[in-house]
């Protein structure tokens, strides 16, 4: 909440001194950077099921978020990195 607050009040005065401020999600908010955090958290994990995985969270949703984390799972891929690895690859 505090976060927001700070983020809130610094774009705010940045668009009052006349600069214009981007904010986007994080820049690895993508199937490519979901793709490359698990591979970092678990080298072993099968490469083209990853991938699958990532590709399906890219939609977005509840549904696309649970498949993703189930089909990461099925590879043994721990539960943590699973969901931020979905979380990750939402372009919502």
């Amino acid at each position: 909440m505090l976060v927001r607050r700070i983020a809130a009040a610094a774009s705010g005065l940045a668009l009052a001194l006349g600069g214009v401020v981007a904010l986007a999600p994080a820049a690895s908010a993508t199937p490519q950077g979901c793709f490359y955090y698990v591979l970092e958290h678990k080298p072993d994990a099968d490469a083209q099921l990853v991938e699958d995985a990532c590709l399906i969270g890219a939609a977005g949703g509840q549904h696309a978020f649970q498949q993703c984390y189930h089909l990461l799972r099925e590879d043994f891929v721990p539960a943590v990195v699973a969901g931020e690895a979905c979380r990750k690859a939402s372009k919502e």
